[in-house]
C-alpha cells in the first residue's frame, strides 16, 4: 500500500473560521423602487437574503436598471462597477468577526 495511504489525515480545517456570505444578484436588486437605500434588512424584507449568514455580498450577475444606494458585507467587482455605472453608491459595513465556536 502506497506510503499517502497509510498516514492518517488529520490537520488544520479552516471550515469554521470562513465567512459565510448570501449571495445576492445585482439583476434582483431591480424589485427596488428607483433612488432607494437597499441594506441587510430591506434584502430581508423582500427575501432576497434568506438564512443564516454573517452578512450579505452583492454579486455581479445580471443588469441593473435603477440607481440605488447599496450597503452590504462585500461587493464583488462587477457588481460594484454596476452600480455606480447607474449613478448609485455602494457601502462596505464592516462588521466584527465572529467568536469561533468552542470545539
Amino acid at each position: 500500500m502506497p506510503l499517502i495511504r497509510r498516514i492518517p489525515k488529520r490537520g488544520f480545517n479552516n471550515e469554521r473560521f470562513t465567512t459565510r456570505y448570501i449571495a445576492v444578484n445585482v439583476g434582483e436588486l431591480n424589485k427596488f423602487d428607483d433612488g432607494a437605500k437597499v441594506d441587510e434588512v430591506a434584502l430581508r424584507a423582500v427575501g432576497l437574503a434568506n438564512g443564516r449568514a454573517e452578512g450579505v455580498k452583492i454579486l455581479g450577475e445580471g443588469e441593473l436598471s435603477k440607481k440605488l444606494a447599496v450597503s452590504a458585507s462585500a461587493f464583488s467587482a462587477s457588481a460594484r462597477a454596476k452600480i455606480e455605472a447607474k449613478g448609485g453608491t455602494c457601502e462596505v459595513i464592516a462588521r466584527k468577526p465572529a467568536e469561533p465556536p468552542n470545539a
